[in-house]
């Protein structure tokens, strides 16, 4: 049996000095759960502790899921990475690029190619993240975006179709697949899906992994069932000292539309199976959700010479990033897992991973801005895999 105590200690060690308001962790191995720690409160205010339960505020990890599904749907020939994005999406048929002249002018062009679906998912698309207008925006692109999302949320709350439908209109910062940059292929991924499935994206959760895996933890909205599992997330104002964030997430169904980009709501025993199934090569419990081929194909880098510049940082140091998962390429920048080991990270303080020689998945939560993810995930990656292998 696998000593877990290191890990025991770490977090609760990061609630006792105060770095973290409440935190859990989840091991997987061969389909069971071999661990799991808890530590500090789900909520502070009503002293009430984090457990097995607790359901965390996912942001970028809820991706992980719509490229699981992408898989999916490339396996039953819905589609190829190589189709141009505007087979899909029609609006995106005659996309402009940003170019920037030798006499330094910024001028609009067209595209050389058309952006494909593999540009989208790679996050090779050209475009930022843009939930909200940018006050200062630091690029054409961005500036661009917040002027398309301004006009559509005059009208309260968008659905996921919508933005991506006018973001369309806005020029992209470089050619598609010339450059590395996180933002808004996701959106254009979870909006293809929602083409292919005729259906709104957080069904397509419900329908192809979160029922089948029986997460019973695992939502897309705020419900009266699930209200006493979930986590407030909180602001960081020093150590020990965390204030509420109020509406964070867009999980209520009362304010936002049921076609609107989905923020996942789940337990870290939840999310272990998820990448449970994935460092299995696509099955859980003798159940297949996707090939073995397609799942190494979803997490082998995409990224050349150029495109690792934009992407690595300290943070990052060793891993390469595929069709929506980072990949372990290198160990020297310290890292004590198998290569191969691939997963992603949430903004609030969410870390998986999953590693398909061990056949073992990890998954890491707390519930903080800043997340200060440096810190707490390389620790915990550190710790962890001591443990596990």
């Amino acid at each position: 049996m696998k000593d877990f105590s290191r890990l025991d200690a770490l977090i609760r060690r990061f609630t006792e000095e105060g770095s973290v308001p409440g935190c859990t962790v989840a091991v997987m191995q061969n389909d069971e759960l071999i661990y799991h720690g808890e530590s500090g409160y789900a909520n502070r205010e009503s002293k009430k502790p984090v457990d097995v339960n607790s359901m965390f505020s996912q942001a970028s990890t809820t991706k992980l899921f719509t490229y699981a599904i992408i898989g999916m749907l490339y396996e039953e020939g819905k589609f190829l990475f190589s189709d141009p994005v505007s087979d899909y999406l029609p609006e995106w048929k005659d996309t402009k690029k940003y170019v920037v002249l030798p006499n330094g002018e910024v001028t609009v062009k067209p595209l050389d190619h058309p952006m494909t679906i593999r540009n989208a998912v790679a996050m090779m698309c050209g475009m930022p993240y843009c939930m909200v207008p940018a006050m200062d925006p630091v690029t054409p692109t961005l500036a661009a975006m917040s002027k398309q999302i301004a006009e559509l949320q005059k009208d309260g709350p968008s659905t996921l179709r919508d933005e991506v439908r006018v973001m369309a209109n806005a020029p992209i910062m470089f050619e598609p697949g010339s450059h590395w940059q996180y933002g808004f292929g996701s959106e254009i991924t979870g909006a293809i899906v929602e083409e292919l499935e005729g259906k709104a994206l957080r069904d397509v959760f419900k329908e192809r992994v979160i029922d089948p895996l029986e997460l019973a933890h695992t939502d897309t909205f705020v419900h009266d069932w699930n209200k006493e599992f979930i986590v407030t997330t909180y602001g960081k104002k020093g150590p020990g000292e965390f204030e509420p964030i109020t509406g964070y997430g867009a999980n209520d169904p009362a304010t936002v539309p049921y076609g609107a980009r989905v923020n996942l709501l789940t337990s870290s025993r939840d999310f272990a199976v998820f990448m449970q199934m994935l460092a299995n090569g696509g099955t859980y419990k003798g159940r297949k959700y996707l090939g073995e081929g397609t799942v190494n194909m979803l997490h082998e880098s995409q990224l050349d010479a150029v495109t690792i510049k934009d992407f690595e940082n300290d943070y990052l140091a060793g891993y390469g990033y595929g069709l929506g998962f980072r990949t372990l390429e290198t160990q020297k920048y310290g890292h004590n897992g198998h290569l191969g080991c691939f997963g992603w990270t949430g903004g609030s303080g969410i870390w998986a991973e999953a590693d398909p020689v061990a056949k073992a998945s990890i998954v890491y939560m707390h519930n903080m801005f800043p997340n200060e993810e440096l810190y707490h995930h390389h620790r915990v990656r550190a710790v962890a895999y001591g443990c596990l292998l």
